[in-house]
């Protein structure tokens, strides 16, 4: 794996570096596990919410616009009293679905060998 990544130095512009890019996308304290939910199911906001309660509603909102304009998320809001809200991944959310089982795994491990 390491002979297949791009050779960089210190001296290198980071934007050569294909992680920078992403690593935009991925920055937000609870992404990572806003994506692993969603990659289960579709979700209602309350639903998600109460799976995440250490999030403040506030917090989960703007989570879920960066990654919604980000193009990995989808929302779809229904014509209902009251709203009825829905989240899912995108077509592009579901490629990062390797990436997240890869860390699960990783997880996994540090953590046994913790």
């Amino acid at each position: 794996m390491k002979q297949d990544m791009k050779e960089t130095s210190l001296d290198d512009n980071f934007l050569d570096c294909p992680v920078a890019g992403v690593q935009k996308v991925v920055r937000g304290k609870w992404t990572m596990v806003i994506l692993y939910f969603l990659s289960q199911k579709v979700f209602r906001f309350g639903e998600l919410n109460r799976k995440m309660p250490m999030v403040t509603q506030a917090y989960l909102t703007k989570e879920l616009r960066m990654l919604e304009e980000y193009g990995l998320v989808h929302r779809e809001v229904y014509p209902e009293v009251p709203p009825k809200v829905e989240y899912s991944l995108t077509e592009m959310g579901e490629k990062f679905l390797p990436v997240l089982k890869a860390l699960e795994t990783f997880a996994i491990d540090y953590n046994e060998q913790r």
